[in-house]
């Protein structure tokens, strides 16, 4: 198509950059000994889909996730050098800079799944339980989507490619948080079977009629939980997640799992 219609140059600049990007992504996924799944490339940005379940520290999952954006800032670098020689046009210089700005800005959108909508997970699952946090994350990204939505519709009602990049956002949304449930499901089993790491300590305060799922959905991101009971049973985040998978006692209540 680019061929065709005379546009070959700005397609092959453009997946150039998103290749660049999702690289920058899976260097440092790499570096980190993460499981990568597999990597998109859209001609509005791309998607490095790793097989972790947010269990991994905070810093560790940052730098992935800001490794593509930083990826342009070098490549705008490097157009600026390349201008001043013959094998690079101003035009073509003109072009590079415009791409890498445009997909940089959209991919900082705090919009699930862009880059900025992986920021706005990591910020939303930091203080909050998890599976709040990642409630929030998908409100505020939906939310996102019908501002620039009703913008667009304002501004630019026959701009195809902006409706089809909307639409692709909407999708991922919707299937996102029709899979929360399994999400969060994950996000428990990595810590069953998770190596002890050197997490910090949070001690949650429940209730003896509280359900073995209530206190689960408690669980925050970067902690290793000790579970008080009315002040006088402690109960181990490990003994709380056998009872939920192995005992199956996900809507049962404390007192009858764990106070004899």
């Amino acid at each position: 198509m680019g061929i065709i219609t005379g546009y070959f140059k700005e397609v092959i600049m453009v997946f150039l950059i998103v290749f660049i990007h999702e690289m920058g992504h899976v260097f440092a996924a790499k570096w980190f000994k993460w499981r990568i799944s597999k990597i998109e490339l859209l001609p509005f940005g791309g998607v490095a889909e790793m097989n972790e379940s947010s269990n991994r520290p905070f810093r560790e999952e940052l730098i992935v996730i800001v490794s593509g954006p930083t990826q342009h800032l070098w490549m705008i670098g490097a157009s600026f050098l390349l201008v001043q020689t013959p094998l690079w046009s101003t035009a073509d210089h003109q072009l590079f800079v415009w791409h890498n700005l445009m997909i940089l800005g959209f991919n900082l959108l705090p919009i699930w799944p862009l880059d900025g909508g992986r920021i706005l997970h990591l910020a939303c699952t930091y203080k909050l339980p998890y599976k709040q946090g990642q409630k929030l994350t998908l409100l505020l990204s939906t939310t996102g989507i019908v501002i620039i939505g009703m913008i667009s519709l304002k501004l630019f009602p026959f701009h195809l490619n902006l409706w089809v990049v909307l639409s692709f956002l909407c999708i991922a949304n919707y299937l996102e948080w029709k899979q929360r449930h399994y999400i969060f499901m994950r996000f428990l089993l990595d810590r069953f079977y998770l190596e002890e790491r050197h997490l910090k300590r949070y001690s949650l305060q429940v209730h003896q009629n509280m359900k073995v799922r209530q206190v689960l959905e408690q669980f925050r991101r970067g902690h290793k939980h000790t579970i008080t009971i009315d002040r006088n049973h402690c109960v181990s985040e490990k003994m709380l997640l056998d009872a939920y998978f192995n005992q199956k006692a996900f809507d049962r209540k404390l007192k009858e799992v764990f106070i004899s």
